[in-house]
């Protein structure tokens, strides 16, 4: 994946009901940690990475990372939401075309079921369609992965097709600001 495009980053954090999606911060480590870490997390995106690989692996200091938003609920991050430009070498080789952006998204599971995916995800695409406007989203997932595909039925994505890869079957959407 590359850079998100010509946007001023970071935004000033987006406030919702209930979150906050700023940019990460040296307090969000050991989150992000137990987020890679997470079997379940890892459930639909090739399985869960080791606390030792992570360990090694996270920085102290987050870098700059235009599109990535941690989701904050009362002053603790429970998740990310990332909008990011698909590149030429893109793992999935059907749609999108090079430089469209793409949602992903992922939540520590003592916060699933509660709606904040939605809630955090709408407010990044609203964003989105303010810096980038008339720019369409695309969101990949597997089909077998329930929650996440209604998620993306919610916020409005529309089937561009179904493939198998990773040996699984996989969805992919578009979202754009005129969706209904």
């Amino acid at each position: 994946m590359s850079e998100l495009g010509p946007v001023d980053w970071p935004p000033a954090p987006i406030k919702t009901e209930r979150l906050v999606l700023r940019e990460p911060e040296a307090r969000d480590r050991t989150a992000l940690i137990e987020l890679f870490a997470s079997p379940e997390v890892g459930t639909y995106i090739g399985g869960a990475r080791s606390r030792e690989e992570l360990e090694s692996a996270v920085p102290e200091e987050p870098k700059r990372r235009p599109g990535l938003f941690v989701v904050d609920l009362d002053g603790a991050m429970i998740g990310t939401v990332m909008l990011d430009s698909r590149d030429a070498e893109s793992s999935v080789k059907v749609r999108p075309d090079a430089g469209e952006a793409e949602l992903g998204y992922m939540f520590l599971p003592e916060s699933w079921g509660h709606g904040y995916a939605a809630e955090a995800c709408a407010a990044a695409l609203e964003w989105f369609a303010t810096a980038l406007p008339g720019q369409r989203v695309v969101l990949c997932t597997q089909t077998a992965n329930t929650p996440s595909m209604r998620l993306a039925q919610k916020l409005g994505f529309t089937e561009l097709e179904r493939f198998h890869q990773y040996n699984a079957d996989q969805w992919l959407g578009v979202w754009s600001p005129t969706n209904p």
